[in-house]
């Protein structure tokens, strides 16, 4: 394989790099406020004895659910995706970038088909009036949801772990190149 093969087939340029990562980063930030005031939804309706604070709190974590957090989580996706496919960070060259990636699909898809309507179903209750939903389903998404982005954060700041098998070939694989053109000119010098 050459060294074109190392590097992706196509490089963002420095201003679009910058400008999507300013993207994934407010998207990322975004969501994270989003799942803290859906946790302090959650806590007021999982502590209140109030029926009628129970339900402004459902039926505001339902806005939320609705309106906000399903498109926050897309972007962050699709920002981190193609950041990743862009530079040289790669997809899958960088264990705490696959990582990261790997949680964001799976927080996306909790997001849509776990968190949204476990909401849906608390408003419903108490819409038809009947007693105080099960608040421990509205709130536990919250609680997974936030220790998944804090760790997703812990990892995006200190990078661990090194190189995927795939990513330590890819390097080899280019050293090997590098070195292979290096004697070459030497020899034809």
């Amino acid at each position: 394989m050459s060294s074109t093969a190392s590097t992706p087939a196509t490089r963002l340029s420095r201003p679009a790099r910058r400008g999507l990562l300013v993207v994934h980063v407010l998207a990322s930030a975004g969501w994270l406020g989003l799942t803290l005031g859906l946790l302090a939804l959650g806590t007021t309706a999982a502590t209140t004895g109030s029926a009628a604070a129970v339900e402004a709190s459902v039926r505001a974590m339902k806005l939320f659910a609705d309106w906000l957090l399903l498109p926050l989580a897309l972007l962050t996706l699709v920002s981190g995706l193609v950041l990743s496919l862009g530079t040289p960070w790669g997809l899958a060259r960088h264990r705490w970038v696959y990582t990261k990636f790997w949680l964001t699909l799976g927080t996306t898809a909790a997001t849509a088909f776990v968190l949204r309507p476990a909401v849906n179903a608390a408003v419903a209750e108490v819409a038809a009036g009947g007693p105080l939903p099960d608040t421990g389903d509205v709130l536990m998404g919250p609680v997974v949801s936030l220790s998944a982005y804090v760790f997703m954060t812990v990892i995006s700041v200190l990078k661990p772990w090194g190189l995927t098998r795939r990513g330590r070939r890819q390097r080899e694989e280019a050293a090997r190149a590098r070195s292979g053109t290096g004697r070459r000119v030497r020899q034809d010098a």
